[in-house]
């Protein structure tokens, strides 16, 4: 029966995404080749494997700054020296071996296409989004899917968002409306969710751009995964990457750093955000958690809700998304200092219980117990020590910091590789954006530790939610 539906009126045309570095080429709903996953090696070995190339990474950049950090305590004191150097080369080099190592194993189950689709509802909240909410729900409708139904939350916008989506729904009847008072993301979402009756849920942002086969690979990848897992987290890119140097560089972080430590906390059974840009999730998992949280970072506090539940949560890379990243540098600042604080709300809400359980993913928690040390050491030690090295003293910024370069570029090429393989498989291709990845490269974590620090310092003194 839902098989037989009428295909939406409204279709987007391919090269609706044109000002993105991944236009659509000719989107496919199934690969477009076979490609080798090479021998079955066991979690448990693959997780042995990850910590021995990772540890002896380490101590080997330990072994090699011993000299760098007693000459660095002459001027700071030995335990400030291990503090320093700790935090700007030795424990990034060791998350950074640690995720090469993990892609290295990442050996995912391949997705199947002759599988049975559950019904599914989409859901947009929104809240005054009358310039890209009819672009998003064609792309919506488009979808190559067999039941789906979408429900537009509109959380009380003061522009033409709700009219616009209701001219839509008269279009197509899978769309239905709901206009709500004012209350944030959360609540919006969580109103659509009570109104859902299909087992399945997904949610898209109100200015994201959903491939026309990622809901079906997202609820493949899940018909795929172990029997536990609740949630899928999209593969979201940014949509507005010619716009300036700043979306330019954002560009290089969904596509090289957002994308490859998802794909390692997949591998470890714990993707610690399936994002409200676009992610799948069971329905009841997410009634069982009582739905969105109202938190600063919601997503993230729900999908530790999750996994403290007792879910598993993984990342489809080819389901892929386009979002509207910041094009200012004060947007910019604020969503960052936002997911930063979002971070520490699910640190202080289930971080520690995730660890004490002890499952793969407690590694990646740990490693977010870890950053707010890592940022404050480099915001203030990195920038300080580029003044010195500038003057000739490398007390701080040395020959040995370079240590991390090499695995930064590694970690880069590698991921360049294996997401340009997933966009091949449905049908894009990327572009250039040289200017963006020099910023990303140089610049970007320059800007992104301090901004981070005070996110959490905001969060730490609760102060007033801005988004």
């Amino acid at each position: 029966m839902a098989a037989t539906r009428h295909a939406p009126p409204i279709r987007p045309a391919d090269d609706q995404v044109g000002e993105s570095l991944y236009p659509v080429v000719s989107e496919t709903a199934a690969p477009s080749r076979t490609r080798s996953r090479g021998p079955y090696i066991p979690l448990r070995l693959k997780l042995l494997l990850v910590a021995l190339v990772s540890l002896t990474w380490t101590g080997l950049s330990i072994w090699l700054a011993l000299p760098w950090i007693a000459d660095l305590g002459q001027s700071i004191t030995l335990p400030g020296a291990i503090l320093v150097i700790g935090g700007i080369a030795i424990i990034p080099g060791y998350l950074n071996a640690h995720l090469i190592g993990s892609l290295l194993f990442d050996r995912p189950p391949p997705l199947r296409f002759d599988l049975e689709l559950p019904a599914i509802t989409l859901m947009i909240a929104c809240f005054n989004e009358e310039r890209t909410i009819e672009e998003t729900l064609d792309y919506v409708c488009a979808q190559r899917y067999p039941d789906l139904s979408i429900i537009v939350a509109d959380d009380g916008s003061t522009d033409r968002t709700a009219e616009l989506a209701r001219r839509r729904a008269s279009l197509d009847w899978r769309i239905s409306v709901l206009e709500l008072p004012h209350g944030g993301k959360a609540k919006a979402l969580n109103a659509a969710l009570a109104t859902a009756t299909t087992p399945l849920v997904a949610t898209v942002d109100a200015d994201t751009l959903l491939m026309r086969s990622s809901l079906r690979r997202a609820v493949t990848r899940l018909l795929v995964s172990p029997l536990n897992t609740v949630a899928v987290a999209g593969a979201v890119f940014v949509r507005n990457s010619r716009e300036n140097i700043v979306a330019r560089a954002q560009e290089w972080d969904y596509f090289l750093g957002i994308a490859s430590i998802k794909r390692q906390q997949g591998l470890l059974q714990g993707t610690l955000v399936a994002q409200g840009a676009f992610s799948l999730y069971q329905a009841e998992a997410l009634r069982g958690v009582g739905g969105w949280p109202d938190r600063i970072g919601e997503d993230i506090v729900m999908t530790w809700a999750l996994m403290r539940n007792g879910g598993g949560t993984t990342y489809e890379p080819t389901a892929v998304a386009f979002t509207k990243a910041p094009s200012t540098a004060g947007a910019f600042a604020r969503q960052r200092r936002r997911w930063a604080r979002g971070m520490i709300e699910g640190l202080r809400e289930h971080g520690f219980a995730l660890v004490r359980e002890r499952r793969p993913f407690a590694h990646a928690v740990v490693a977010n117990f870890a950053f707010p040390y890592i940022d404050l050491v480099y915001a203030i030690a990195f920038p300080v020590g580029l003044v010195l090295a500038a003057f000739g003293n490398f007390a701080i910024v040395g020959p040995l910091t370079l240590l991390v370069l090499p695995l930064n570029i590694l970690l880069a090429l590698f991921m360049f590789r294996l997401n340009r393989k997933s966009f091949e498989e449905v049908g894009l291709r990327v572009r250039r954006n040289r200017l963006g990845f020099l910023a990303y490269m140089l610049l970007y974590q320059l800007v992104m530790s301090p901004t981070s620090v005070v996110g959490y310092v905001q969060e730490a003194f609760g102060t007033h939610r801005r988004w």
